[in-house]
């Protein structure tokens, strides 16, 4: 399949979902640099930010396929997710990750590339999962507009 083929699918562009998700790139880089405290409004605005422009943007250019493009846009994320955490994995993290019990013994670049793995698939997850949150929202959003249009 195609580029051209996909766009037409969803309705939007490929391109245009990947640049959607580097939205949430910044907060990503400030919380790995520990210039963002957890908790602080600014860290609430430059979490919540990102989401709520994706649904707004899917639903008000009438996008063809909400779910399957805000799960894309997820996807993209949880890969710029990743790839920031390993590039700042070691600013990010002050000490060597160790294992404990039967693992305890592993040399450290086992250790590091064991920890980087799940690290990076787990980024991913979460950004699909976050595209499958907002894939829903948005198609329950577009399914409540239908409602009061045909009302």
């Amino acid at each position: 399949m195609t580029i051209h083929k996909i766009n037409d699918y969803l309705g939007i562009p490929v391109l245009t979902l990947l640049l959607l998700s580097l939205l949430g790139v910044p907060r990503v880089v400030l919380h790995d640099l520990s210039m963002v405290e957890e908790g602080s409004w600014i860290n609430s605005i430059l979490v919540f930010a990102p989401i709520i422009i994706w649904i707004l943007f899917i639903v008000l250019k009438k996008v063809e396929k909400p779910f399957l493009s805000l799960l894309l846009i997820g996807f993209f994320y949880g890969i710029f997710l990743a790839i920031v955490h390993q590039i700042l994995w070691t600013t990010a993290l002050d000490t060597p990750i160790q294992f404990g019990g039967n693992l305890s013994d592993l040399p450290q670049s086992a250790v590091n590339i064991i920890a980087r793995t799940f690290a990076f698939f787990s980024s991913v997850t979460t950004g699909i999962v976050i595209g499958a949150i907002t894939g829903a929202a948005g198609s329950l959003v577009n399914v409540i507009k239908k409602g009061f249009k045909s009302a």
